[in-house]
């Protein structure tokens, strides 16, 4: 064999050893790695073994379902979300209510707090209710204090990322979110951890180390699991959870606002879901007033998932329960989180109390 006939073939041997060296580990360590959906299998099996004894999900019924938290209660009242336009409203409608004579915090025998639902519950069964509609006064005079409380800058990648997946969801699935949880864990927010609970304690006045009463309960979604979160004053307790600390979870709105920790879970806000004011648990009391900032179809919006709210509504009157349900509605083109709406918010929901209190009255007397 001549220098160069040796040498050829020499390289060619070299070459498939090199070539049989790199595929055969790679196809080897390939074959060591799970399917994607057994991995995945895995690990919800070890989320679920973990975290069973928390008692916070409750799983949203979609169907016609007595939920065990409201059966045999007379009167339950559940507050959807809708920013902090929706918290200004809130407060000229109960005290619109309380001059007609309806006093809201002595009423309900369990109340759902969704966001801002759950600052106007929390304050209301706390006996805080006069505070913050005091303070949501003072910051419709002065929004620009309140916008350095609660700060909504240009938002930066991380934040623009989960705002633009949250407005791109196109059902309210376990998979959407988690996807859109995932986002929110992943964003880089200025109002977060403990400054939200500090700005929750101070709006509601609640305890930021106790749940002072039994009727409240606010809603939240888990980030990893997606799952509906819901804290009662009895799972609360079991998981050192403050109502104040809870409310700012129910209120953390993805590329905005948290996530916040409750227990052991990241929880972002109750409506990243299809059942955005969480009427299944209610369901089974005898009267339910429910209010709502929209109808789910028309009116502003803080996610594209979309609301069924008539069908949810629908379903809580099939196991019986009566319901009347508030549409608050706002102005098109508002911004729910611009401090600048407090004052016009707190008017509108004075204004509309008038027209409500008697209905509510002949409903729930």
């Amino acid at each position: 064999m001549s220098r160069r006939e040796f040498l050829k073939s020499s390289s060619i041997a070299v070459s498939s050893l090199v070539g049989a060296s790199s595929v055969i580990p790679e196809a080897a360590y390939a074959s060591s790695i799970p399917a994607a959906s057994t991995y995945a299998d895995k690990a919800n099996a070890i989320s679920e073994k973990l975290f069973a004894d928390d008692g916070l999900a409750i799983p949203i019924a979609t169907k016609p379902t007595v939920s065990p938290l409201a059966k045999g209660l007379d009167r339950t009242l559940v507050l959807g979300g809708g920013g902090e336009y929706y918290i200004a409203w809130y407060c000229g409608f109960f005290h619109g209510l309380l001059e007609a004579g309806l006093d809201m915090a002595q009423l309900p025998g369990m109340v759902v707090g969704t966001s801002a639902g759950s600052y106007m519950g929390s304050s209301l069964l706390s006996g805080h209710f006069t505070r913050l509609r005091n303070e949501m006064d003072f910051f419709g005079e002065f929004p620009k204090i309140f916008a350095k409380l609660a700060p909504v800058t240009s938002p930066n990648i991380s934040q623009k990322r989960a705002m633009e997946i949250n407005m791109a969801a196109t059902d309210g699935s376990i998979e959407t979110r988690q996807i859109l949880g995932r986002a929110a864990l992943a964003a880089n927010n200025h109002l977060n951890g403990p400054r939200v609970e500090a700005l929750a304690a101070l709006l509601t006045g609640d305890s930021k180390t106790d749940w002072p009463t039994p009727r409240m309960y606010t809603t939240g979604i888990d980030c990893y699991t997606g799952e509906r979160l819901v804290v009662s004053q009895a799972s609360a307790k079991r998981n050192n959870i403050a109502l104040a600390h809870a409310v700012a979870a129910s209120s953390s709105l993805p590329g905005i606002v948290g996530p916040t920790l409750i227990g052991q879970r990241y929880c972002m806000d109750g409506g990243m879901c299809s059942n955005p004011a969480h009427v299944d648990l209610v369901a089974g009391s005898k009267r339910a007033l429910v209010i709502s900032l929209t109808d789910g179809v028309t009116g502003p919006i803080l996610t594209k998932i979309p609301h069924p709210m008539a069908q949810n509504i629908a379903d809580v009157r099939a196991t019986g329960t009566k319901v009347k349900w508030i549409v608050a509605g706002a102005p098109s083109g508002i911004s729910l989180t611009d401090p600048r709406e407090i004052a016009p918010a707190i008017k509108a929901g004075y204004e509309r109390a008038k027209k409500e209190a008697d209905e509510i009255k002949s409903f729930w007397m």
